[in-house]
C-alpha cells in the first residue's frame, strides 16, 4: 500500500529569536509552541534570580555563578552571555540530539548567542530579529509587564539601540506591530526553513526510491 503522503527524514532545526527586551519576542514564542506541537523551546540556565510566575526547569534551569561556571569549562554548553548583570547559557547535549532525531528547537536568546551558535551549528540555525514598531511603544511594553523596578527598566532602554544595531545579522526581520500578523510570519518563516532541501536527509533515499517504480 503506498501512501499519499510520504514522511522523509529530515535534520532539525535551531530558530533563534532575538530583540530587545519589550519587543514582544517572548509573545511570539509562546504563541508557536502553542500552535506547532513539533517544536520545543529550548530551556537555558542562568544565574538571574526566579520570577514569581517561573518554574525550574520549565523557563529556567537556575543555578548559582559557581555551577554556571564549572559548566563552562566542561564544555556543557553551547553558548553563554552576561546580561545585565546575569549569567545565560544553553545546554549541548539535548540540542545536539535534538537535531539528529529531527526535531526543531525554539530559542529565546540575545544576539551574542546567536552568534556563538552560528559559530557552532550555522547549517541548522534559522535567525530572527524582533524589533518593536518604534522605541515610544518599546518604552510603554517594558513599564506595562511591571516586571523589573523604573531603573531596571531605563537600563533596558538604555541597551534598546546596541542590542537592535545587530539586526543584520540575522537572516530574517519581524517588526511586532501586531502579534497575530507576526506570529504569521514567524510560521511562515518555520514552514519554509523545514523545506530546505539540505535539511531533507531521507530526500535522496525517497526519489531512488520513486524511479525505481519509474524504471528510471
Amino acid at each position: 500500500m503506498t501512501s499519499e503522503n510520504p514522511k522523509i527524514e529530515r535534520r532539525g532545526l535551531l530558530l533563534v529569536l532575538s530583540s530587545p527586551s519589550g519587543a514582544g519576542k517572548t509573545s511570539l514564542a509562546r504563541a508557536l509552541l502553542d500552535s506547532d506541537p513539533d517544536i520545543s523551546l529550548s530551556v537555558s540556565v542562568t544565574t538571574r534570580t526566579r520570577r514569581p510566575s517561573e518554574v525550574d526547569g520549565r523557563d529556567y534551569w537556575f543555578v548559582d555563578q559557581a555551577r554556571f561556571e564549572a559548566m563552562t569549562e566542561a564544555g556543557e554548553l553551547l553558548e553563554w552571555a552576561k546580561v545585565f548583570g546575569n549569567s545565560y547559557g544553553t545546554p549541548r547535549e539535548p540540542i545536539e540530539r535534538a537535531i539528529a532525531e529531527g526535531r526543531d528547537v525554539l530559542f529565546d536568546i540575545d544576539w551574542q548567542g546567536a552568534q556563538q551558535l552560528a559559530e557552532r551549528l550555522a547549517g541548522d540555525l534559522v535567525r530572527v530579529f524582533v524589533l518593536p514598531p518604534s522605541g515610544e511603544v518599546l518604552e510603554t511594553r517594558l513599564r506595562q509587564r511591571a516586571q523589573d523596578p523604573p531603573e531596571v527598566v531605563a537600563k533596558r532602554m538604555a541597551e534598546a539601540s546596541s542590542e537592535i544595531s545587530h539586526w543584520a545579522e540575522y537572516d530574517y526581520v519581524i517588526v511586532n506591530a501586531d502579534l497575530a500578523e507576526s506570529s504569521a510570519s514567524l510560521r511562515a518563516i518555520l514552514a519554509a526553513e523545514r523545506l530546505r532541501r539540505e535539511r531533507m536527509t531521507g530526500l535522496s533515499t525517497f526519489v531512488r526510491g520513486m524511479q525505481s517504480t519509474l524504471g528510471a
